[in-house]
């Protein structure tokens, strides 16, 4: 993944994050998801007062590329201001459904980048359900 392509995807991750409704958590996050055509996905976390019906912004990205008919990925960005934000382990179940990715984790002024099998290295398998 080239440095101009990371940057457009925390961009888009960090100009999500603006549109944040988090009035209880007060823990605004976007995120990023870019398809393997180079195509940019984003979504933000959007809370509610029954907490489990939160949706966190790394889902939220995630359905809005399976809506538009996208499944295969290169790279998620995940941005909250001022502190780095990891995804939670539902949104780490549910993207390696997809395949394994780059993820880079920035809060404006520093980015960590791993893969997302070193932030879910035992996740449930397909093979292990049949």
């Amino acid at each position: 993944m080239s440095e101009r392509e990371k940057q457009a995807l925390i961009n888009t991750a960090k100009k999500a994050s603006q549109n944040s409704y988090s009035p209880y958590s007060h823990f605004a996050v976007g995120a990023a998801l870019m398809a393997e055509n180079g195509e940019i996905f984003a979504g933000t976390n959007v809370e509610n007062i029954s907490f489990g019906a939160t949706v966190c912004a790394e889902r939220s990205a995630l359905c809005s590329a399976v809506t538009a008919g996208v499944k295969k990925f290169k790279a998620l960005a995940v941005y909250h201001e001022g502190e780095l934000a990891y995804p939670c382990g539902v949104c780490r179940q549910m993207l390696c459904e997809f395949g394994d990715m780059d993820v880079f984790l920035s809060d404006g002024s520093q980015c960590r980048e791993l893969k997302l099998s070193n932030l879910i290295p035992y996740n449930f398998q397909t093979k292990e359900i049949k």
